[in-house]
């Protein structure tokens, strides 16, 4: 089969398509023909060497695919040969073929595309664990996300809204402010010109009568040390902060007293080195809570481009960029 590698770690063009051994499932696991694949920021890492995959996954990037079911594992149930899937991968999606858990598929939402469902897996798994099942988002509470016109942005808007919270974004131009605005999002900060403290804050002014007070009683948060001082000004009372990426640095300096003041929280998870049986909880409470929310439109995954699986490079290219509004996705 055909898969993408990456001889020696690098830019882009480190990317090379090579004809690869067929995966065989194993116990558990199904082996899925891959139609399309997600592009994520962390295949950008693994590709520079890195974000090494997780004991016993796939070399290959791709954490997130679409496909057709060409074989089953000893002990799958619930699955047939030629059901319409997509899957959360620890990796490996960037192929004609792919093994995995079968806790980890999902079916394709009625509705959506089998290309455009490899869109949803990563994004959907990210925010509702991180945003529900962590931080606990309530109806009426306000939910700010860095980063709105992301695949992970557009998503937990979406989501936020469906059940009635209120939702602040940080995004740089306003091409993707209006994006957010369209999905739901009525806090909207230009990040290069505003700051989202201030903002957030005098646009909650109105809840400092309520037990929490102004500001956003979640933060998602993938910008990590450049961040993390005002993301603690910006939370509300018992406000929880979830990080759940690091592109602003590693290290920052964290005001302990202010935290205290605010009787908030700090959580910095990941998804993809967590045990099988931790994604399948997650990927099932998906599955329950969110593709119902899919499959009656009223969330929907945003598809920036769609790039051939040879073009690998130049979906890297786009989404380094940080040009995009939503998904990319390979196409194989």
């Amino acid at each position: 089969m055909q898969a993408v590698t990456v001889p020696t770690p690098g830019g882009p063009q480190a990317l090379v398509l090579a004809e690869v051994p067929d995966p065989v499932p194993g116990p558990g696991e199904v082996l899925v023909d891959v139609v399309a694949a997600g592009v994520n920021r962390a295949d950008l890492l693994q590709r520079q060497g890195f974000y090494p995959p997780p004991p016993g996954a796939s070399l290959y990037l791709g954490l997130e695919c679409s496909g057709r079911i060409a074989a089953l594992g000893e002990g799958v149930s619930g699955w047939t040969v030629g059901d319409e899937v997509c899957a959360l991968l620890s990796g490996g999606g960037y192929a004609a073929r792919v093994a995995v858990p079968a806790g980890q598929l999902l079916p394709v939402p009625e509705g959506v595309s089998l290309v455009d469902a490899a869109a949803l897996p990563e994004v959907a798994c990210t925010v509702f664990a991180n945003v529900f099942m962590t931080a606990g988002l309530q109806p009426d509470q306000t939910l700010l996300v860095h980063g709105g016109s992301s695949g992970i942005g557009t998503m937990a808007i979406q989501l936020a809204r469906a059940i009635g919270a209120r939702v602040a974004v940080t995004a740089g131009s306003p091409e993707k402010l209006a994006a957010c605005r369209e999905l739901g999002a009525s806090i909207l900060v230009d990040y290069r010109e505003q700051d989202f403290v201030e903002v957030v804050r005098a646009a909650t002014s109105g809840d400092a009568t309520g037990p929490n007070g102004p500001g956003a009683d979640v933060v998602l948060d993938n910008m990590g040390a450049s961040y993390l001082a005002r993301n603690v000004d910006v939370l509300a009372v018992n406000g929880r902060l979830v990080v759940i990426g690091m592109q602003g640095g590693a290290r920052g300096e964290l005001d302990l007293g202010r935290l205290l003041g605010k009787r908030a929280s700090i959580v910095a998870t990941s998804l993809r080195a967590r045990p099988t049986p931790e994604k399948a909880a997650i990927v099932a409470a998906v599955r329950a809570h969110v593709w119902p929310l899919v499959e009656a439109g009223e969330v929907r995954p945003i598809i920036h481009a769609r790039f051939p699986l040879a073009q690998a490079a130049e979906a890297h290219r786009v989404l380094a960029s940080s040009t995009h509004i939503g998904k990319v996705l390979l196409t194989v």
